[in-house]
């Protein structure tokens, strides 16, 4: 790549007839030495660099020549062409290092390297880093309306247009909770665990007069579900005896439910979950609601699968025998295990939903719960987040208080549900356990289940969103709410007090 006034000319730096030490002439000390001789430093023939096309004394030469160094025309800092300004930045003449024109600086021209992946990523389109909710926009010199009120920042100038309305603002997933990296349940792997060996020591505990409950708590307490559901068919293999059996005959009224919930695997409970909220006096409609708006697509399609084999009718005609109008539709759209799971958000089509859910319902006389039902089902989380933040800067009201004022019923708490689970999961279920402690009787099935199916999911962060709400531990709630074995149990699936 050649600079304008620089070393390109034929005979380049060192090699060629005229080259740096060599010829005669050259540096130190052949006649024609450094200061004095004839063919001396600048101006002799055949002097320092001499040869046709040598370094400096040609037309273009170092410092005075036409095209010098600094100052003449195609010089190196202040010519067209030079280092920053000038279209053609550094190296690649037009479109610098990243791909804009106008090189490695260039202010505004499309975030920093300008990478294309998710929208407000590394470097969409202005947008930083991923600076919650627009602030610092662009990274080097664009814009930065942090401060004027957010519903302006996807109008903000788009400068790079290889992305479409993609970035322009806000991060991919405003609104939620940091999500801490790795393992967030409270119970761990055991090392070296063997079924064969630990139903030898249940066995050993409801054997003879009386039962070993601790030993059952210790054992259970520090196994994950992946470690106490093979024990059941080891039980069995070895004693053949059925373990359910064994341990119902043995245990009494919360424990032994619990201990039974710990021995199943995570979709066949949630389906005997869901069977007991239907078939039941009455529905518990938010069972329905926690179990469906919280389970992943695989885990709901599996969930479906095992309650057809188990209880001979689908899941979706069990919800429509049990429910009726708007809060059925809303659990069978969410019985499908069919939303959207792209991480991706595109914040223009987050706008899109917001101005729909707005127009279906403060925006009208009656609502649309339909529109609802088609975005809070269908969407993906972190899409959702996006809407429901959209949602606030454009009406100035949250979203579950514009459902609370345009609906009832369960379709009403079915919804406000949905926009909670999806906001925030951990929350959710902190929320749910405290409803189940709080007031007069514990509402032990959802203590159970929760406790149960978290405990291995986010049971750390479901603890810190409890202390925050609630400003005492889970683990101090539990233990003043519960007693005896039943207590243990919990408190070694809560994991510890915070």
């Amino acid at each position: 790549m050649s600079y304008p006034g620089y070393p390109p000319q034929s005979g380049g730096y060192p090699p060629q007839a005229g080259g740096y030490p060599p010829q005669p002439g050259a540096y130190p000390p052949q006649a024609g030495g450094y200061p004095p001789a004839a063919g001396g430093y600048p101006p002799a023939a055949g002097g320092y660099p001499p040869a046709a096309g040598g370094y400096p004394p040609q037309a273009g030469g170092y410092p005075p020549q036409a095209g010098g160094y600094p100052p003449a025309a195609g010089g190196y800092p202040p010519a067209a062409g030079g280092y920053p300004p000038q279209a053609g930045g550094y190296p690649a003449p037009a479109g610098g290092f990243p791909p804009q024109a106008g090189g490695y600086p260039q202010p505004g021209a499309g975030g920093y390297p300008s990478m294309p992946p998710a929208g407000g990523g590394w470097g969409a389109a202005p947008g930083g880093y991923g600076a919650p909710g627009g602030a610092q926009q662009g990274y080097p010199g664009g814009p930065a309306p942090g401060q004027q009120p957010m519903p302006n920042y996807p109008g903000a100038p788009t400068t790079n247009p290889s992305m479409p309305g993609y970035g322009s603002g806000a991060p991919s997933n405003p609104q939620a909770p940091a999500i801490p990296k790795g393992y967030r349940g409270s119970i761990k792997n055991f090392p070296g665990a063997d079924p064969l060996r630990d139903v030898e020591v249940l066995r050993k505990a409801m054997k003879g007069f009386g039962t070993d409950e601790n030993a059952i708590i210790e054992l259970l307490g520090s196994r994950t579900n992946k470690q106490r559901v093979p024990m059941v068919a080891a039980y069995k293999t070895t004693y053949g005896k059925d373990l359910a059996h064994d341990l119902k005959s043995e245990l009494t009224g919360n424990f032994e439910k619990l201990v039974l919930a710990m021995m199943m695997s995570p979709s066949p409970f949630d389906a005997s979950e869901l069977r007991e909220a239907i078939k039941g006096a009455g529905t518990d409609e938010a069972c329905l609601i926690e179990i469906l708006s919280s389970r992943s697509n695989a885990e709901i399609c599996e969930i479906a699968k095992i309650y057809k084999a188990e209880y001979g009718k689908s899941l979706e005609d069990a919800i429509s025998s049990d429910t009726s109008g708007h809060f059925r539709r809303l659990l069978i759209s969410l019985s499908q295990g069919n939303r959207d799971e792209r991480e991706t958000v595109d914040i223009s089509l987050a706008k899109q939903d917001a101005q729909k859910l707005y127009a279906a319902g403060e925006n009208k006389v009656g609502t649309d719960e339909s529109q609802f039902n088609a975005i809070l089902c269908a969407r993906s989380k972190p899409h959702l987040r996006a809407v429901f933040q959209e949602y606030q800067q454009m009406c100035g009201r949250d979203i579950e208080k514009s459902i609370c004022r345009e609906m009832s019923g369960n379709v009403e708490s079915g919804m406000v549900a949905v926009v909670r689970c999806i906001r925030n999961t951990p929350a959710y279920f902190a929320e749910r356990l405290h409803k189940a402690m709080q007031g007069a009787g514990t509402k032990d099935r959802t203590l159970i289940r929760i406790m149960v199916s978290r405990s291995e999911v986010d049971m750390l962060d479901i603890r810190q969103e409890y202390l925050k709400a609630y400003g005492k531990s889970l683990y101090t709630h539990i233990s003043g709410d519960t007693s005896g074995d039943y207590k243990k149990l919990l408190l070694k699936l809560c994991g510890g007090s915070d």
